[in-house]
């Protein structure tokens, strides 16, 4: 396939606020509150066709840029100053193709970004929102699913100097054998004040939905978990003591422990692994540990080596993923995977995901992967896009937490969620509170997702959303 080249011709932005059922705390923030973006984006290809696509997610607080002297207002004025530069540039630009879209302005973005104080993370928000959207219209003119034009790379993937270290890397090749999931298994994520067990509890939602990690796990059938640590070790080892002690009770488990940036060095998340294998209530939950997320704040994560870690468990970036060569540096430092979200861009997990192929093809002796995670995907086109890039991947499990901590479509009007539903009904379930993600036996139904467009062929309901306010960035003053 020549990949089509066209021209984004228009770009429309609109928020809703939504309302945590739970609260969640991740790192330094507990969040009750929150906002979606949604990009729409409108190309012309150089037949003339013309089509609209959409993107959607949420402007997080404390994730892209943790300075603790911003707001979390603060934090989604960053984002959307991202989306703003990255429109402007994409109207600017011209004709090109999906991915000639992403490499030949993602430099001057990042640069764009930097003299606003934007950091690089921060940068590729604003890039990858833009880039989904438009990649969504091109598979909705096309009238093909993610799966089948990727197989043909209708994105014109390509070396490129942004890429310098995948000179030469086949393209192509890669995107025509990867081989999409059907089905995958949803990781559940256990925040740091979730309750474990009933006696964590001195209040309940009483929605009835499951509320605490044992209610969860009997109803959702859950094998993969995903454990918040704190940063102190020997409250870590404690929580981490009270969780073996309900998931230990299944037939079979694995486990990611998440770091969230809570150490201030190697040694600090080293010394956490050594207390967590001193301790014989942890014997099975250690044996089940797949892989340490970020453990390191990101400030010295890619300066110092991880080895001493690596050597008992894979070790991986999340925040750290900001520049696009951050898993070439990680590598050198021992880190051996890297996190793929929607978030950070389509194009980057792609390029990632050639990363891994390239270097296991070159060390048999090392194993580098990628691993899906959350950032509080929405019910809609926002999880029904991530889980699509993820099933594109291949990847087995993934991090789902935003169906437990915001209720199904909540916030949504009711027959934007039915649509959703009688679209995919096998992705999500009808039940007494509206339609929720369907999770049974702790995995998730993909079949749906192989419909025109990024994922999903239905879209919001537009009207039930406000303008996305200019971004208040920078700061006066600054």
């Amino acid at each position: 396939m020549t990949a089509p080249r066209f021209a984004i011709t228009a770009i429309e932005c609109r928020e809703w606020p939504f309302t945590l059922r739970l609260p969640f705390r991740f790192g330094v923030i507990t969040v009750t509150q929150g906002r979606q973006a949604v990009v729409r984006v409108r190309i012309r290809d150089e037949s003339g066709g013309e089509g609209w696509g959409v993107a959607a997610e949420t402007l997080a607080a404390k994730w892209f840029d943790k300075d603790p002297t911003l707001t979390d207002a603060d934090n989604e004025h960053q984002l959307r100053r991202s989306i703003e530069l990255a429109g402007a540039a994409s109207l600017a630009a011209g004709p090109n193709t999906g991915f000639g879209h992403f490499a030949d302005t993602y430099a001057a973005q990042v640069a764009a970004c930097g003299r606003e104080a934007l950091n690089p993370l921060v940068a590729s928000y604003g890039r990858a929102l833009v880039d989904r959207a438009a990649l969504d219209a091109l598979l909705k003119l096309r009238g093909a699913s993610l799966f089948a034009g990727m197989r043909g790379n209708i994105g014109g993937m390509a070396p490129h100097a942004i890429i310098p270290d995948l000179a030469g890397f086949d393209f192509p090749a890669l995107l025509a054998g990867l081989k999409p999931a059907a089905r995958i298994a949803a990781r559940h994520t256990v925040g740091l004040v979730d309750p474990i067990t009933a006696a964590d509890q001195t209040d309940r939602v009483g929605d009835g939905l499951p509320e605490t990690l044992e209610e969860v796990a009997a109803t959702y059938g859950h094998s993969f978990w995903k454990l918040k640590v704190m940063g102190d070790v020997a409250q870590d080892v404690d929580r981490l003591c009270r969780i073996a002690a309900v998931i230990d009770s299944m037939a079979t488990y694995h486990v990611s422990l998440d770091g969230n940036e809570q150490y201030e060095d190697a040694e600090g998340a080293a010394a956490l692994w050594r207390a967590m294998k001193a301790e014989p209530r942890l014997a099975r939950l250690c044996a089940s540990v797949l892989y340490i997320e970020q453990p390191v704040k990101r400030a010295r994560a890619l300066k110092t080596s991880m080895r001493a870690l690596a050597r008992e468990r894979p070790v991986i970036i999340d925040e750290s993923d900001g520049a696009l060569d951050a898993f070439v540096t990680a590598r050198a430092l021992a880190y051996t995977g890297v996190s793929s979200k929607a978030c950070k861009g389509v194009w980057r997990s792609l390029i990632n995901r050639a990363r891994c192929e390239a270097w296991n093809a070159a060390d048999e002796e090392v194993d580098h992967f990628m691993s899906g995670e959350d950032l509080t995907t929405l019910a809609g086109v926002c999880v029904q896009q991530d889980l699509a890039l993820v099933a594109l991947l291949g990847l087995t499990h993934v991090e789902r937490n935003g169906h437990h901590f915001v209720d199904g479509f909540a916030g949504r009007p009711k027959a934007e969620a039915m649509r959703f539903l009688e679209a995919h009904p096998g992705l999500y379930a009808d039940t007494p509170r509206g339609p929720r993600l369907a999770i049974k036996a702790g995995q998730l139904n993909l079949a749906g997702l192989r419909v025109p467009g990024l994922g999903a062929t239905e879209e919001p309901d537009y009207a039930a959303m406000q303008p996305m306010p200019r971004a208040a960035w920078p700061r006066p003053g600054d």
